[in-house]
This record gives structure tokens, C-alpha cells and sequence, in this order.
């Protein structure tokens, strides 16, 4: 693949316009770091970024010659009337954070090129989960509470726990997340279910990821943690069937989507066995509802949605974006471009 920028124009050097596109200015200050915006206004010739809807009509004129948009959280959900009309010359959206499936179907089909830092923002999400693992296999959530409760407590408290060498850890999705996780894990010397239909023989092998049933899965081990892709196949897929078939002492981690698990069943299983626990990073709603029972119970440990990179964590994602317009622009092979097909399986 040739180079594409700059692009020469007779004997003059045309640089390539950009603009950062968000609503979310704070976070794109976050995400594209003075280092970060730094380098690429060496490559590129960047417009003022547009914050607002209204900010879009009244710039089309002079948006009309943008050809990379950079992005982040509070991308614009646009159509293709929209893209066609504000940005007829775009060829790329790099977009610095995870998933793009509420705005990229437009601008691929388009033919317009959509990558995604979805690989930086794993990592944040793949050390939180395996932290939360390796906790609860040791009791720590089900003593945690006990010793809140009641003071002090001994090793024997809240039930026998076999810890984390040779257990049986299972993994909902294997995707970019999952993977992170799996590899992970096998530090400890823990055996990885896994169930995820899109999972190849070959590539469970290389992970080390014993491919199994949802319902082997939920009996079999210890930990359960869903990373699940954000479609709407996997609505409600989480469901009492399932949640019926956890051990009594289980702990079910959610760092997916909320919509994925039916919580009404998971709430009947969690009081069905009280040391069961359910480590929750996102519900639906989110937060959950002010009567939620969540709230009430001891076994359940909420967090607002802090796996995903935060604080300092942010930047690398930009540095990622940084570096793929940089391979992009010089020809070389992308890493993190985003298809049509690769929508279907993505969080």
C-alpha cells in the first residue's frame, strides 16, 4: 500500500485537514494529551474541534475539506445524509476508546475507514477482572462482608474455597477482553472455560482455553465472568437457567453490558444461595434503579463502570490512535481498523 499523506498537489504539499469530533470535550482533552495532539499537528492540519451538533451547520463549509476525524467518547452518531453533507471528503475516523457500534455503520458503509483503541481499552478492563478473580477465589468477597458485619472473622468463614491453583475459571466471549483475560489467568495456574460460538478450534488452542457449554460452563466453575459482545442476540442471554447452575459458593463477575444478564434472575439465584456473589460493573440501568434490590444485598458488589481505562489509563488510548494514523498514513499494515463483519462480535 502507498503512502497517503501528504498528498502533493503540482509542486505544493498538500497536509491532510483533521478535526477532533466529540461532545465530550473534557474527555478528548484526556484522551489526545498535549504530547499526543503534538505529534499529529506535525502530520496533519487540524481545524478547530467541533463540541456541539449546532457547531456542525454552521462549520459545514469549512468541514466539507476534513479528511480524518479524531475522536473519542461522545463521538456523534451521524448519517450517512449527515456524513455525505458535513464530510464529503472524510477517509478515516480513528476513534480513541472501545466500541464504536452505536456510530461506525454509517461511515464504513460509506468507505470510510473506522479504527478503534478497543485494544487499549481492553487492558484496563482485562486487569480489573483478573484482579476480582483471583480475589474471589480466595473468599475474599464472601469474608469481606462477613467481617463488616460481625467483626473479625477466621479463615474458615464463609465456606470452603479451594483458591486459585488448578481451578476453573469461565470466560463468556472470547474476544479482544476475554483474551487479555485468558492469557492472563494462566499465570496463576488456572484451567480457562470458555464459551464464545465465534471461537476457533485453533485459536482456544493457542489461548489455552478449554471451549465448553454455557450450561458446563456456569456448573463447572468457580468464577464466572461475562465479556459478552453488545448485540442484540445477547440480550437477556444471561439468564435463571443458567445463574440455577452456579455453585453455592460461585461468583459471577459482569464487566460486559448490563442488558446481557435477566438481573431478576440473577437477584432469585444470589438469594437462593447466599454465599453466591455477583461482582457488577455495569447493570441495566445504569446506575441501577433507586429501588433496586441490588442495593439491599450483601452479596452484591457494585461499581460505577470503572473497568474501562480511566484517569491516566485514557491516554494510552490516544497514543494507540496516534499510532495507527501513523502506520495508515505511511502504508503500512493497520492493526486495529474495524469491519462491517467485525461489528457483529464486538462489545
Amino acid at each position: 500500500m502507498a503512502p497517503i499523506s501528504p498528498r502533493p498537489q503540482g509542486r505544493k504539499v498538500i497536509i491532510m485537514k483533521a478535526v477532533f469530533l466529540t461532545k465530550n470535550k473534557n474527555s478528548c482533552e484526556s484522551v489526545y494529551t498535549p504530547e499526543t495532539r503534538a505529534r499529529l499537528a506535525e502530520k496533519l492540519e487540524f481545524l478547530e474541534p467541533v463540541y456541539t451538533t449546532e457547531a456542525l451547520a454552521e462549520r459545514e463549509n469549512e468541514l466539507r475539506d476534513v479528511e480524518i476525524i479524531f475522536s473519542t467518547w461522545g463521538m456523534f452518531s451521524l448519517t450517512s445524509e449527515e456524513i455525505a453533507r458535513y464530510f464529503p471528503n472524510l477517509r478515516a475516523v480513528f476513534y480513541g476508546a472501545g466500541s464504536v457500534q452505536y456510530f461506525a455503520r454509517p461511515f464504513i458503509e460509506a468507505g470510510i475507514k473506522v479504527f478503534s483503541a478497543w485494544a487499549a481499552n481492553a487492558v484496563p478492563v482485562a486487569e480489573f477482572t483478573v484482579a476480582q478473580i483471583i480475589l474471589a477465589n480466595k473468599g475474599y468477597f464472601q469474608r469481606f462482608h462477613r467481617a463488616a458485619n460481625s467483626g473479625w472473622v477466621n479463615r474458615s468463614a464463609g465456606g470452603y474455597f479451594t483458591g486459585n491453583y488448578n481451578n476453573k475459571v469461565g470466560l463468556i466471549g472470547i474476544g479482544m477482553i476475554g483474551s487479555m483475560v485468558a492469557e492472563r489467568l494462566h499465570e496463576y495456574k488456572l484451567e480457562v472455560l470458555g464459551y464464545d460460538p465465534f471461537l476457533s478450534d485453533e485459536r482456544a488452542a493457542a489461548l489455552g482455553v478449554k471451549k465448553v457449554s454455557l450450561e458446563e460452563l456456569f456448573s463447572e466453575c468457580t468464577v464466572i465472568s461475562n465479556h459478552l459482545a453488545n448485540n442484540p442476540q445477547t440480550v437477556g442471554m444471561l439468564n435463571g437457567s443458567l445463574f440455577s447452575l452456579m455453585k453455592p459458593n460461585a461468583t459471577f463477575i459482569n464487566t460486559g453490558r448490563g442488558a446481557q444478564v435477566v438481573e431478576a434472575d440473577l437477584i432469585d439465584a444470589l438469594k437462593a444461595e447466599p454465599m453466591r456473589v455477583a461482582l457488577l460493573d455495569v447493570t441495566m440501568p445504569e446506575p441501577p434503579k433507586p429501588d433496586s434490590l441490588f442495593y439491599k444485598m450483601d452479596n452484591v458488589f457494585l461499581s460505577p463502570h470503572i473497568a474501562g481505562s480511566l484517569g491516566d489509563e485514557v491516554a494510552r488510548m490516544g497514543e494507540y490512535m496516534l499510532e495507527e494514523y501513523t502506520r495508515w498514513a505511511s502504508g503500512e499494515p493497520t492493526k486495529w481498523s474495524v469491519s462491517l463483519k467485525m461489528l457483529e462480535t464486538m462489545a
